[in-house]
């Protein structure tokens, strides 16, 4: 049940990333230029709330380091390219307990 919730996630995040890219990719065409839209803009647009109480709560319960350089690094890449990875994650961890399993039983 866990794998499946895994590779339901990870199929998820692919799927975002790939509508991200395609957005990315129309605004560029369209923009006759390289154009990416960061993933804190994605995150402010859709919940600008919940941005500032993550920042709050990383830097004062868990360690301010980890909000200036590491957080900030990644909401200034392209939605793409931080959710992508992160998705085939997610499935490769979903796979991970079924390959073990398959080959047991050999």
């Amino acid at each position: 049940m866990f794998r499946l919730i895994l590779r339901l996630i990870g199929l998820w995040l692919v799927a975002v990333a790939l509508v991200a890219l395609v957005i990315d990719g129309t605004s560029s065409i369209a923009a006759s230029a390289w154009s990416t839209t960061p993933l804190g803009k994605y995150w402010f647009d859709f919940a600008p709330e919940s941005l500032g109480l993550a920042q709050a709560a990383i830097q004062r319960h868990v360690n301010p380091f980890l909000w200036d350089p590491v957080i900030q690094t990644l909401l200034a890449q392209p939605a793409w390219v931080v959710i992508g990875p992160l998705g085939f994650l997610f499935l490769w961890l979903g796979e991970l307990g079924r390959r073990r399993r398959r080959s047991a039983s050999l």
